[in-house]
């Protein structure tokens, strides 16, 4: 017998126990946030905030074998208020509260929600599963009370939605108008007084959420079945799925299901420090030092095509321009270099076996000499069919970690291969950037070794990004057919949330909207050189590129030293002003030095900033800006280095003109 146990839920749950029919309610800690829920065979739940309705949601699971569901009672837990300890995030530490219940049910298929000051989450567990189980399918059904704007990022393979790079600018739509394609999360819906973002946390030995549009204000979440046959594309021996079972997820015994999240803002401002998706996840699993996971910044070949110049040797996938990368990363005080695809035959499948150009071992050691270290690229299912050949091997040479890429899947053994990696690098020490990927779901809690994650339509796509021309309201127009600047200031808000991001900035050839053209070899960026910039800290990234190669910096060397001295991990992170979609200022600080910049879309605007964002005090300042021509010449930025002092007087605003994808980045090192 399949028995299908649905849950339905209206935000507000008291404890209460009612053997016919439950309804209960709870609150937020500081009361802004209401769950309502009634429940007996199934579950309804209702989303309100500040007194307003934004959804009425069902959630359930559909398991095989499964007796009836009846849920029988509800239960509250003690209101909790700690303290997390969180290295190598947007915050060093920050304090976590919430209110939660549990609803149970006579055959052990529970549910815990907790809710928060910032956002909703609930998860299924169960407490009596013996032997195995298989889940036939999850339902969340997100139902919003009025056809407000989507923010959704689509699958970009129609084909087959599932297996795709999790890639891809933002649909901006009523809910009406989504499209049945699937989307990838995290997705943001504008409920005009707040915005809710739907997140997932904790997704381990159980596939991913996507979520479709196309069934008027609902949104239906959608998962990949358990794969139960694959092949292998030849270019690079990625693994694929070519034929699924028909469920979702499988396994013994009892088990945590993924954490649900709502996140809700009522300010911009606040989405890209929201804290819920690491605090739900399981904590660190690494036991002893782990001073070996060591952050930095990274000379990168593959963006820049390997294009050196002014050398007197052929550059390439050789020895000579590896140690000119190393020699160039030594020079800036960078802490690594990437050896991307082609170190190894990706035909071959196996990096065991390094290609003839290069001598591994002696660059390995070149680099210890000038103290940068080497990471290798590599494909995950490559890298998992080796993988304690790999870590022994590599980590034995001094290699200090993996880019993993082309997962492209987010089914349950595409998870568990995630999770299988982690553990055993960290039982190596080697750390982990992961590519081709979906976005960071805890496990970069859970395995701190894991310091960077993809899941972003990142730099590289300019590279293939071509023009279009075309009519729009009466004009007609020629432009890049991805708006690069407008995605700029769109993901930090929605994407940020999830946590870090491998963006791959720092090129230093810029263009403005007119002057874009797509470039393989010699790319150029859209937007100016202080927009880029900026990147480097409204970006949340533990392993930041520089995508640009080291003959360019060197003739950029004023712009090259200033990334250089930029911390990749700071203390805390506020944004202090900001739009979805149109601009974004954030500040950092690492001890008693401060670090602010600001990026805009195509539009140019003025934007206006309180001397209280940074504590009083002197310091020295040095700030890039875009230069008076700069909506013309990209490139054109002007520097402003001074000994200021911060007093916080009211009439202290700092005004700073940001050209048409343009931005601003400034450090104040305390004196």
């Amino acid at each position: 017998m399949i028995f299908r146990y649905i849950i339905t839920a209206s935000f507000a749950l008291a404890a209460a126990t009612i053997q016919a029919q439950i309804k209960a309610s709870h609150t937020s800690p500081d009361g802004t946030i209401k769950v309502e829920v009634n429940a007996d065979k199934d579950i309804r739940y209702s989303v309100i905030d500040n007194g307003k309705t934004l959804m009425n949601n069902t959630i359930g699971l559909d398991i095989a074998g499964a007796k009836e569901c009846v849920y029988y009672s509800t239960k509250s837990m003690k209101p909790v208020k700690e303290t997390i300890t969180a290295p190598n995030y947007k915050f060093s530490s920050f304090t976590n509260e919430y209110n939660a219940f549990t609803i149970s049910s006579k055959n052990g298929v529970n549910v815990e929600f907790r809710i928060f000051n910032s956002g909703v989450a609930y998860r299924f567990f169960t407490t009596s599963t013996k032997g195995e189980w298989k889940v036939k399918n999850e339902t969340a059904k997100f139902t919003f009370t009025d056809d407000y704007t989507s923010y959704l990022p689509y699958s970009t393979n129609e084909k087959n939605p599932k297996a795709m790079a999790f890639q891809a600018t933002y649909d901006v739509a009523p809910l009406s108008k989504t499209s049945c394609l699937d989307a990838f999360l995290p997705a943001t819906i504008d409920c005009n007084t707040a915005k809710v973002t739907i997140l997932e946390t904790d997704v381990e030995a159980y596939p991913g959420m996507f979520i479709k549009g196309g069934d008027g204000k609902t949104l239906n979440a959608d998962f990949a079945a358990y794969p139960s046959s694959f092949d292998y594309y030849p270019w690079r021996m990625q693994k694929y799925v070519t034929a699924n079972e028909d469920y979702i997820a499988r396994g013994k015994g009892n088990h945590n299901f993924p954490w649900r999240i709502l996140a809700i803002t009522h300010n911009d401002k606040d989405m890209p420090t929201n804290t819920l998706a690491y605090s739900l996840a399981s904590p660190s699993r690494l036991k002893g030092d782990t001073s070996w996971i060591k952050p930095g910044k990274v000379a990168w070949d593959w963006w820049n095509d390997w294009g050196i110049s002014g050398v007197d040797f052929k550059a390439g996938i050789n020895q000579d321009t590896y140690k000119y990368y190393i020699d160039f990363a030594a020079r800036q005080g960078l802490e690594y270099i990437v050896l991307d695809e082609g170190w190894y035959n990706p035909k071959s499948g196996d990096m065991l076996t390094v290609i003839p150009e290069l001598d591994l071992r002696a660059l390995v050691e070149y680099g210890k000499r000038k103290n940068v270290g080497i990471i290798l690229w590599t494909v995950f299912n490559v890298l998992d069919a080796q993988l304690n050949e790999a870590c022994e091997k590599y980590s034995s040479m001094g290699i200090k970690g993996f880019k993993v890429d082309f997962l492209d899947r987010y089914d349950q053994e595409g998870v568990e291969m995630i999770y299988r990696i982690a553990d055993r690098c960290a039982q190596s020490h080697l750390m982990l950037d992961y590519h081709g990927i979906f976005a960071p779901q805890g496990i970069q809690r859970t395995y701190p070794n894991v310091i960077n994650f993809e899941a972003v339509f990142g730099m590289e796509e300019v590279k293939w990004t071509q023009r279009e021309k075309g009519e729009e309201n009466g004009k007609s127009y020629d432009r890049p057919s991805k708006d690069m600047p407008a995605y700029d200031v769109t993901f930090p808000f929605i994407r940020g949330m999830a946590g870090y991001v491998d963006f791959t900035p720092g090129g230093m050839r810029n263009a403005t909207a007119a002057d874009f053209q797509p470039m393989y070899y010699n790319p150029v960026t859209m937007g100016t050189r202080c927009h880029q910039l900026a990147h480097y800290i409204v970006h949340e990234s533990q392993l930041t590129m520089l995508a640009d190669n080291p003959t360019i910096y060197m003739k950029e060397q004023e712009c090259t030293d200033f990334i250089c001295s930029l911390p990749t991990v700071y203390d805390s992170m506020t944004v202090v002003d900001g739009k979805l979609g149109q601009y974004i200022v954030t500040a950092r600080n690492k001890g008693d030095n401060w670090y602010v910049a600001g990026e805009t879309n195509w539009d140019s605007r003025e934007i206006e900033l309180s001397s209280d964002i940074i504590p009083a005090g002197t310091y020295e300042l040095t700030a890039f800006i875009d230069g008076v021509n700069a909506d013309k010449v990209a490139t054109d930025y002007q520097v402003m280095r001074m000994t200021i002092n911060i007093n916080h007087h009211p009439e202290e605003r700092i005004k700073i003109r940001l050209a048409s994808g343009g931005g601003f980045a400034a450090s104040l090192i305390r004196k």
